[in-house]
């Protein structure tokens, strides 16, 4: 590890005084609730955001170290395992995307208990080798399980394996392959898929039950990879969607435009995080960063507190942790904290060699700790807070692009053949 100059590695990046703040807001993360609480049941956790509550969790391991369990994972994928009570939940795919499928592990050993298919129903799409055909998180509310699988559609299984809905959207033409994670909010699933298609771009909720649409908003929108998020601004729900040059905002009832956002690049993967009356969004290959206050109409020029012009992630997420969100130059292999309230930086390091897209696995922070996790199968595990602190790397030795799930003092970690229990002996 060495501290770094920003400007030699082209991750340089200027804090743009904009609009003042006017008056406070209230904007955070809707969290699962209920029982979900308790598990990982969803892209990024209980939380949305890669933060797990509390727990005698170990920090180090390799692939013999605190390992309780390792099972192959059959196929191909690079979905996040999801959690609920004793069972975990994956997608796969075999036959380069011909069949795509929901993996049910029994969480204490690793065992399967079921697969359950995808009707195939249009074509394969073409997808980039780091995306695949099963990229998508799938989340579940204890009953039900919902992923979505592209151009096989969004699909519901039950905890048996039984289908209970399936719907498609026909043949979908996305740059690079489809990976949107579904969000359940309440009553419905949501999902949004940009592509270039004649059919178009869209935002959608479906019925969790049945999976009658409920409503379908058209986006102009042509290529991201992005998935939807659940807010509450000072009380009111809205749907974020952070994409192709612009942030959305939409009612969780009708899909209706509440505000949006231009800043963003072209090429869009990170999910945003929320706090401190911000949303953080980060696209592109070079940034950047924006911190937006929720607001209506088009909020462009009144509403973004602070913007760093470079040095955002491509594909990880960030992660908002206390007073100070972390993300990783996935271009460059760096890593930097900035103070989440201003966009003041903290400090910034390379982990791990210069490599390009040499990270894919979004951080997760626990116990005053934050782990990034490179292609590799490398863990830089560091010291949460405004002071750099390299505390120890921990090594699967296997390709690794998957985020990991946290419940009850174990990790849950997918490589590109396995999946690992990691957790201290009882």
């Amino acid at each position: 590890m060495r501290r770094i100059a920003g400007l030699s590695l082209g991750v340089a990046f200027w804090l743009l005084p904009l609009a003042s703040s006017g008056e406070p807001l209230d904007v955070r993360m809707i969290p699962a609730e209920g029982e979900g609480a308790k598990y990982w049941p969803r892209w990024r956790g209980p939380t949305g955001q890669g933060l797990a509550g509390p727990g005698n969790y170990p920090d180090k391991w390799s692939d013999t170290e605190n390992v309780l369990w390792k099972v192959p994972v059959p196929g191909a994928g690079n979905s996040s395992p999801i959690v609920w009570s004793g069972r975990i939940f994956l997608t796969t795919s075999y036959d380069k995307g011909k069949r795509r499928s929901i993996l049910c592990l029994e969480r204490s050993k690793g065992k399967k208990l079921w697969e359950s298919f995808v009707p195939a129903i249009v074509p394969v799409e073409n997808v980039k080798d780091k995306n695949g055909w099963a990229s998508g998180t799938p989340t579940t509310d204890g009953e039900r399980v919902y992923a979505y699988f592209g151009n096989h559609g969004l699909y519901c299984c039950d905890f048996d394996g039984n289908k209970v809905w399936h719907e498609t959207f026909g043949e979908m033409d996305a740059y690079h392959g489809m990976s949107c994670s579904p969000l359940l909010y309440k009553d419905r699933v949501i999902i949004f898929q940009d592509h270039r298609s004649a059919s178009g771009s869209f935002v959608a909720a479906f019925d969790k039950k049945t999976g009658k649409e409920l409503w379908k908003t058209p986006r102009t929108e042509k290529v991201g990879w992005g998935s939807p998020i659940a807010v509450s601004v000072n009380g009111k729900d809205q749907i974020i969607v952070s994409s192709e040059f612009r942030v959305y905002a939409y009612d969780p009832a009708d899909g209706k435009v509440l505000w949006s956002c231009a800043g963003n690049l072209v090429e869009v993967t990170p999910t945003p995080v929320a706090g401190h009356g911000l949303l953080f969004c980060c696209s592109g290959r070079v940034g950047p960063t924006l911190a937006i206050r929720p607001g209506q109409g088009d909020v462009s020029k009144t509403n973004v507190a602070w913007r760093t012009i470079k040095g955002a992630p491509f594909i990880p997420s960030p992660l908002l942790d206390g007073d100070y969100i972390y993300m990783v130059n996935d271009i460059v292999s760096v890593i930097t904290c900035f103070e989440a309230k201003t966009g003041k930086l903290q400090w910034q390091e390379r982990c791990g060699q210069e490599l390009k897209h040499g990270f894919s696995a979004s951080p997760v922070g626990v116990n005053g700790k934050v782990f990034f996790t490179n292609d590799d199968g490398e863990t830089f595990v560091l010291a949460a807070g405004p002071q750099f602190k390299h505390l120890h790397t921990n090594n699967l030795s296997e390709k690794t692009l998957a985020s990991p799930a946290l419940v009850d003092g174990k990790w849950y970690i997918r490589t590109e053949r396995h999946l690992y229990c990691i957790g201290f002996k009882d």
